[in-house]
């Protein structure tokens, strides 16, 4: 039986029907202004008449790649991850939204310069059209984006600003009883370090005269493809892409390139708050006076079988920010840098700087809140910034920890300039690095002096990463695109140096009578002749990482100094007896899951794809690949971050590098680049795994920059929407 709808609702639907196919005809007109090559590794190069042409393409292709982690990506974003996930995210969601005001972001949308509205318009755009053309890809939630849905992801790194609230805490405050035996996960902080590598070397170290720089993200594995994106309007950038974002975030044109390293230039306060309810309403102590605490209504879903559940909390807001916790009976709110318009405006348009003075005025935008950057260009300048949103503070308290709220000697004072943060341009030596480490030892010798700026400016430590960099890089000349990535992949693991000497002497203190003595002997000759360099075929390696790791669960609760050297303490402080037990656990684990505590590394250490679940699944019974590689917390340049699985004895890498390049810029750049496993995530795609070997091997392949290359590369080539 078919049910009469009353005329005003068949309006509303012929209505609606128009609206699409108005919407169908206008991405069909966009699709008109863009080509797609996708070259021999299947990398989209995308080429529109606009830059709005080229966002449009470059974000359907996206959705080829992966439109799982573009969706997921927007979904975490805007705080609805319960909607798909269930009570688990509802905390991961409030947190957004304590940001994230779908009202308020649309309102900046609707404020943004048109340049901005237009290239946001195509990106919904982009997106939708692949939906409607591939009607086979259901989303998990978003079926139809929206342009301001741009500005809640305006920042591409890894760990956002956000993610340092702990959602238990959270909880805790705002909604103890509510599931009250609820633990929810947090980043663990001590997992494998998520940071990166970026080298710049000057033209006078360079055999062909032209500056030089490396792009070495450390990230979870495909957190980022590789994108080339093209318009007539000026663009022409190329790199690495977070999944659903319309620029470039760590690149290079064809006059320079920048890299993004995690910084611990301090972005972000804690502040401890008096609070008494006066008249019905929670007020905090400022001075001598008693601010009401804003209150705000934040509506959440989440999920429940087969259920779409809501739940409102009331958040409470100071003049520093967010309420996120309670601490010995006062309430604590943190400020951070809330900026998408600016953030995003920065983001996109770095990509299209064309010199140093262009590239610097992005950074006045002082939006790059959780990053320092390594820059190098065509005009042979190398230069490093350390963070780039710091706000004014008094130096006589101490930001490492919560400061009192109600004085407002506390207070931001606005926010440095540029020019006032720690900054190196073209030193003397020729070479800068930052490996998520001091950038006081940046330049070697030219470096900046700590005692010149205030404390927060760095609270980075060096780090076994950093003491390569500076190894490797001294007194090097003639580098080459070739050279600079042996650079890059030197092997040393500089954790070790003093680890090994340590237990060595330990273990020569033993008395001859004790059992542990004649046990281990082997494995610490084998150990102590290691030359510190980790490798597949390296068995010092796997006594060390395995002896390291355990040494380092043990030594836990001793009580270390913030700004110690790990390792230095580890060797120093830990005792005689905590050394040799540590060692003995290794080799007893060694034994146990690879039949011998003499395993090469290559045996144990593996990569592997079989699956594009964003959060990986492995298996020892399935091919696997072996990689020399280490954890950059031991102080491997080419980061690998692996571990065992509860259904593998074997160790997969998950994090580390991902996308690398080496980029040297003269009359015409020049680089190269690798993806871990491949550039595509379906895994019956032949670019889902067709980078693996070159990977594990540290080969990397030539990129296709020019047109004439791109062409000669091209096995596909399209527009938007139609057959291939």
């Amino acid at each position: 039986m078919i049910k009469k709808l009353p005329i005003y609702c068949v309006f509303l639907l012929f209505l609606s029907f128009g609206y699409a196919q108005n919407d169908l005809q206008h991405w069909q007109q966009r699709a008109e202004n863009v080509e797609v090559f996708r070259d021999q590794w299947g990398i989209p190069h995308i080429y529109g008449k606009t830059d709005a042409d080229a966002v449009f393409g470059m974000i359907y292709a996206q959705c080829e790649d992966d439109f799982n982690r573009v969706e997921v990506n927007y979904i975490n974003a805007m705080g609805r991850m319960a909607e798909v996930e269930g009570i688990s995210k509802l905390y991961t969601d409030f947190r957004m939204k304590l940001y994230i005001d779908e009202a308020v972001v649309k309102k900046e949308y609707e404020n943004s310069p048109a340049w901005l509205k237009e290239l946001m318009d195509a990106w919904a755009d982009g997106i939708n059209y692949f939906l409607h053309t591939h009607p086979e890809v259901k989303p998990k939630l978003i079926t139809n984006f929206e342009p301001w849905m741009a500005l809640t992801f305006s920042e591409g790194s890894i760990g956002g600003d956000i993610e340092t609230i702990s959602v238990n805490q959270l909880k805790a405050f705002y909604d103890k009883d509510f599931h009250a035996h609820l633990v929810l996960q947090e980043r663990d902080w001590m997992e494998e370090p998520r940071g990166s590598n970026g080298f710049a070397i000057a033209p006078k170290l360079s055999q062909s005269g032209n500056a030089l720089l490396l792009i070495n993200p450390h990230t979870s594995f495909y957190f980022r493809p590789e994108v080339h994106m093209v318009s007539e309007e000026g663009l022409n950038a190329y790199g690495a892409v977070t999944w659903g974002q319309f620029f470039i975030y760590q690149g290079f044109n064809e006059y320079n390139g920048w890299m993004h390293t995690s910084s611990r230039a301090d972005a972000i306060d804690h502040f401890a708050l008096t609070v008494e309810k006066r008249n019905g309403q929670y007020h905090y102590l400022f001075g001598e006076e008693w601010r009401p605490l804003t209150e705000k209504t934040i509506p959440l879903k989440y999920k429940e079988g087969n259920e779409i559940l809501e739940r409102e909390i009331t958040a409470f807001y100071s003049h520093h920010g967010p309420v996120i916790r309670e601490d010995d009976g006062k309430w604590v709110a943190i400020s951070l840098m809330v900026e998408r318009e600016k953030a995003l405006t920065q983001s996109y348009t770095r990509t299209k700087t064309k010199n140093h003075q262009e590239f610097k005025a992005t950074m006045d935008l002082k939006t790059n809140s959780s990053n320092n950057t390594v820059y190098a260009d065509k005009d042979g300048n190398i230069v490093y910034y350390h963070g780039n949103f710091i706000p004014i503070r008094d130096s006589q308290f101490d930001w490492r920890n919560v400061v009192d709220g109600s004085n407002p000697a506390t207070d931001w004072n606005g926010l440095h300039e540029v020019d006032e943060m720690i900054y190196i341009e073209n030193p003397e030596n020729g070479w800068i690095q930052n490996c998520n480490s001091t950038p006081f030892t940046a330049a070697g010798p030219f470096s900046p002096k700590k005692e010149d700026y205030p404390d927060y400016m760095a609270w980075d430590l060096e780090n076994a990463r950093g003491l390569n960099a500076v190894r490797v890089l001294t007194d090097q000349k003639n580098f080459t695109l070739a050279s600079l990535i042996s650079a890059a992949y030197e092997p040393t693991l500089m954790a070790f140096e003093p680890l090994v000497p340590a237990l060595q002497k330990a273990y020569n203190a033993l008395p001859a009578t004790d059992p542990k003595k004649e046990k281990l002997k082997e494995p610490m000759q084998i150990l102590s002749s290691w030359d510190l360099k980790t490798g597949v075929n390296s068995v010092g390696t796997s006594l060390a990482v395995f002896w390291g790791g355990q040494l380092m669960a043990d030594a836990r609760e001793l009580d270390r100094p913030w700004d110690r050297y790990i390792f230095d303490f580890l060797a120093e402080e830990t005792s005689d007896a905590m050394k040799i037990e540590a060692f003995e656990k290794a080799i007893d684990k060694l034994s146990k899951d690879f039949g011998s505590w003499n395993t090469p590394w290559g045996a144990i250490n593996r990569f592997q794809r079989v699956t594009n679940e964003i959060q990986g699944k492995f298996f020892d019974e399935l091919p696997s690949l072996p990689v020399g590689y280490n954890s950059s917390l031991w102080g491997s340049l080419a980061a690998y971050g692996s571990r065992a699985y509860p259904n593998t004895k074997r160790w997969y890498g998950n994090v580390g590098n991902s996308f690398v390049a080496v980029v040297e810029f003269g009359d015409k750049v020049k680089a190269k680049s690798i993806l871990a496993g491949g550039q595509s995530g379906n895994p019956f795609s032949p670019h889902f795994v067709d980078q693996a070997e070159k990977y594990a091997n540290g080969e990397f392949k030539e990129v296709n920059y020019y047109k004439e290359d791109v062409i000669k590369n091209a096995r596909i080539r399209y527009q938007p929407g139609k057959k291939k």
